[in-house]
């Protein structure tokens, strides 16, 4: 155990995804031994994130406008809509260069697990969106683990009967993996070879 300060640093550390015990501790001796301007403006930057990054309010993307840059495109196909869990999702799938349509950011995916259900989603805003009937097909693009298929299956129900074209991504994404974690040729594959769900 270190000394308050430096042991309070390696408990908040160990608290972000993917940061272990150890890789806590190497990134608070780095910060300790860095320079202390350089840390000042790395705490700068995620105060700004934090107060400065809103959810855009049409898809739910991040964004520090009220609409994201995808959303106030003109150039963008508002026919096909895809769905995903996260912001990430969004960044994979425009690194493919394969969808020239908008999103639909549901921020998380169903997992009774861990307490979340449909209504802790944004699917009533992803409904409200589909009334005025200027979508005809919607893409669901979550991720192929347990929780990203219920929540697919969940949408499927809900999509198909309204006479929507629902399209779920092809086979070639791991399943149990991460949209964020796969590669562009995988993803652009899985994009051209979605099929229909209804």
């Amino acid at each position: 155990m270190y000394e308050s300060v430096i042991q309070d640093l390696i408990d908040e550390l160990g608290r972000l995804p993917g940061i272990g015990p150890k890789s806590a501790q190497r990134i608070a001796f780095h910060l300790l031994d860095a320079d202390p301007d350089d840390v000042k403006r790395f705490a700068q930057t995620l105060v700004d994130a934090k107060t400065k990054v809103l959810f855009c309010s049409v898809c739910g993307n991040v964004t520090v406008d009220t609409t994201c840059r995808i959303c106030a495109d003109p150039r963008r196909d508002e026919t096909v809509l895809c769905v995903v869990e996260e912001s990430k999702d969004v960044i994979a799938i425009e690194r493919t260069r394969e969808f020239r349509g908008r999103y639909h950011v549901l921020g998380g995916a169903i997992s009774p697990i861990a307490g979340i259900g449909p209504d802790q989603l944004r699917i009533k805003e992803l409904l409200l969106r589909l009334q005025d009937g200027t979508v005809t097909e919607v893409i669901i693009a979550t991720d192929p683990n347990l929780e990203g298929e219920a929540t697919a299956t969940y949408l499927m129900r809900m999509l198909v009967p309204i006479g929507l074209r629902v399209t779920k991504l092809a086979s070639g994404l791991p399943v149990g993996g991460d949209l964020e974690y796969a590669d562009e040729v995988t993803l652009g594959r899985a994009f051209e070879g979605r099929t229909a769900v209804g």
